[in-house]
């Protein structure tokens, strides 16, 4: 049974995610939030910025960063420090001085072997095609909530639309970059020129990476098609960008025919969750013209091509039968000092709610509720338990019980 104390706790963090106002979270009892580097190929993103750290801190919580976690994104240690954190030089430092773990990247095998039953986890997971990471989750015995399954009230992912956004539009100038012949392509110019055709742009999936990915191909003057499922998706893309899109319904033969045609190919095709369908078959690759570029922004949940292996920013393309795949699983790492500030615009009043009572702010807020991937050793997350085959515990069950 839930104690008294805990229901007005869970009340108060109601009233405040109802209105929306976070300015009023009080301190129940102070947390210990702890900000690692990361460590990731080339990721320069940072969990926290000094505005973030400004506005936990003055919450009455601590704040433990690892020396020069932030200057990757262009923070340096004295902005921390002026704004409330205290520096530590290890991330052992940090992971053992702290009850709250605010990162990016999902944790590499080194930092979930310093996690423990007491530490709440805050950070992008994708463990849908990653079972090693899920079993070590499992095992450390950790509350982890990922990022990329945290709803809103309209049914969309807040906290992964802004790396999307980044991601769709880094897609088109990573693909327009690796068209150039120097870089393997095929030498096309993304917009050609007057009296030359412009490159063919495939963009599978109109969501949140697929509409910046567009925007920003037909903002450079490519012939743009998207492909989705999802008939008023489509009315929208539609209605906005009129004759300078064209919209398909996707279907096998229609995915086949615009994919092989095409000289760039964005997959954005993302199931909550959930491993990503593989839509682009390896036949499909190998009948696409030489020095066609293909860009998988779905691969942080296992790729949309049957080709597609994760890459990094310090190796990014190979080539499958002369095609350019850039499968790099953290591409908004490419530009960190957007990508942090617009990450935290969206994590901050998730992370305070976390940081002033992490069981109740869970319970409070489905929302945030719907981002609790793994408690005590359970699965919450129905897509990923099914992804890897373990016993699925509803979140509500799984807090209340352990």
């Amino acid at each position: 049974m839930v104690k008294r104390n805990q229901i007005a706790i869970m009340g108060r963090l109601a009233r405040i995610f109802a209105i929306g106002d976070y300015r009023h979270f009080c301190t129940f009892g102070a947390m210990i939030i702890g900000v690692p580097a990361e460590i990731k190929d080339a990721e320069r993103r940072v969990g926290l910025t000094p505005n973030s750290v400004r506005e936990v801190h003055d919450r009455g919580h601590d704040i433990y960063v690892e020396a020069g976690a932030g200057l990757g994104s262009g923070f340096s240690d004295a902005e921390y420090e002026s704004a409330g954190a205290k520096m530590l030089g290890t991330a052992e430092e940090v992971f053992a001085e702290a009850n709250m773990i605010v990162k990016v990247k999902e944790p590499q095998a080194v930092e979930r072997a310093r996690l423990t039953p007491d530490h709440t986890l805050f950070t992008y997971l994708h463990l849908a095609p990653d079972p090693d990471q899920t079993t070590d989750l499992i095992n450390s015995g950790c509350t982890a909530v990922a990022y990329e399954t945290v709803t809103d009230r309209n049914g969309r992912l807040p906290l992964l639309a802004p790396m999307s956004q980044v991601a769709g539009r880094m897609a088109i100038q990573a693909g327009a970059h690796y068209l150039e012949a120097p870089q393997g392509g095929a030498g096309v110019l993304l917009g050609g020129v007057p009296g030359v055709e412009a490159a063919k742009v495939v963009v599978i999936g109109g969501g949140v990476v697929g509409r910046n990915a567009i925007q920003m191909a037909v903002g450079m003057g490519a012939d743009v098609t998207v492909l989705d499922r999802d008939p008023a998706v489509l009315e929208e893309l539609d209605a906005r960008y009129g004759p300078s899109l064209r919209t398909l319904y996707s279907t096998g033969a229609i995915l086949d025919q615009y994919v092989v045609d095409a000289d760039l190919v964005v997959g954005a095709v993302l199931i909550p969750g959930a491993a990503a369908p593989k839509l682009v078959t390896a036949d499909m690759i190998k009948r696409m013209r030489k020095g066609s570029v293909v860009v998988d922004v779905a691969i942080d949940q296992g790729g949309c091509f049957e080709t597609s292996k994760a890459t990094t920013h310090s190796d990014p393309v190979y080539v499958v039968d002369d095609v350019v795949h850039y499968c790099v699983a953290n591409m908004p790492g490419g530009v960190p000092r957007t990508s942090t500030s617009a990450l935290n615009n969206a994590t901050l009043p998730f992370t305070l709610a976390l940081a002033a009572d992490p069981k109740g702010a869970l319970l409070a807020n489905d929302h945030l509720l719907a981002g609790l991937n793994v408690h005590r050793g359970m699965i919450t997350d129905h897509a990923v338990a099914e992804a890897l085959g373990h016993e699925y515990v509803e979140a509500t069950k799984a807090l209340e019980t352990a």
